[in-house]
């Protein structure tokens, strides 16, 4: 079990799509919109656990076809959001400094919230390297006999809860950070430093293969 978490956290920490639109939802909406992002990446993960548990993955993964077509709907999906969020760092060139406390005291309005964790499910449902993980890392730490679904759920259950640890604390201190991070000229080069790796990371998931 330790060995597992470990490497777990390890892949987790690892920079990829989730990171980057954490780090972009932080820094544009506080900590509470990092958390929604956060909360919609562990309901995309879901997808794939019970993906796993009833073997659809294993079918995905055999079905060069179906897999092609999850990483070009994934990749767009990533280019879409790289480029808006190159977008928005020029509009942030133009606003003025935010104030913190006002951002801390006002709560993402519903439709707002709702979009954040859309940003975060899709960022993993639509991810066929999450899919690979459950499917070819996660066996190695079944049971050879007996029932495997306890323990891949329960194997399951660790992945999901440092994946909300470590984010947690990520998100955090984003925030803590924001009155710098939130300076114009500082925000909107992160915000392009995101867009291009949102970008990146598609381009890299091109070449992906079961």
């Amino acid at each position: 079990m330790l060995t597992f978490a470990a490497a777990c956290l390890v892949l987790i920490v690892i920079p990829g799509p989730d990171q980057a639109l954490m780090t972009r939802n932080a820094l544009a909406g506080g900590r509470r919109a990092g958390l929604l992002t956060m909360l919609g990446g562990v309901l995309g993960l879901s997808v794939h656990v019970s993906a796993a548990a009833l073997g659809v993955s294993a079918l995905l993964l055999a079905s060069t076809t179906a897999f092609t077509v999850l990483k070009v709907v994934g990749g767009a999906y990533l280019v879409w959001m790289g480029i808006a969020t190159l977008r928005g760092s020029r509009r942030t060139l133009q606003e003025g400094p935010r104030d913190d406390d006002a951002m801390d005291d006002q709560a993402p309005g519903a439709g707002e919230g709702g979009r954040m964790l859309r940003q975060g499910f899709l960022s993993n449902a639509l991810n066929p390297k999450v899919a690979l993980f459950f499917v070819t890392f996660l066996p190695q730490f079944l049971p050879s006999q007996g029932s495997v679904l306890p323990r891949a759920l329960l194997l399951s259950v660790v992945f999901a809860v440092l994946y909300v640890l470590w984010f947690s604390l990520y998100v955090s201190t984003v925030d803590r950070l924001g009155r710098v991070l939130r300076r114009p000229r500082v925000r909107a080069r992160i915000e392009q430093v995101t867009g291009l790796l949102l970008i990146g990371f598609a381009a890299r998931l091109a070449f992906e293969s079961p």
